[in-house]
């Protein structure tokens, strides 16, 4: 059954020009994994700062694998390390 990951960050980074290819390369990379189906990236209207990923996974074993993997947590620890934020998962599966 597939899974929704929703990913939240919050950040204001005076150097964008370092985060965004970051974020890019963590999209890139997830793209290629085993069971990975899409991923949406949406910012908050009420707060500019807050953004939701939610990614889409055939399976919850194929994104923990992927969210395990050492690739993964150095390119995500260097994106929380500019946010000076920790980015907050949680995985959803359908109820219909």
């Amino acid at each position: 059954m597939a899974v929704h990951v929703v990913i939240k960050r919050k950040y204001k980074v005076s150097n964008p020009e370092k985060l965004i290819p970051l974020l890019n390369e963590l999209n890139e990379r997830a793209k290629i994994q085993e069971g990975y189906i899409s991923t949406k990236t949406l910012q908050s209207i009420e707060n500019n700062d807050d953004y939701l990923v939610i990614s889409k996974w055939e399976t919850e074993e194929n994104w923990q694998i992927w969210f395990k993997s050492k690739e993964r947590r150095n390119l995500q620890g260097n994106v929380d390390s500019l946010i000076g934020e920790r980015t907050f998962y949680e995985i959803f599966r359908s109820v219909t």
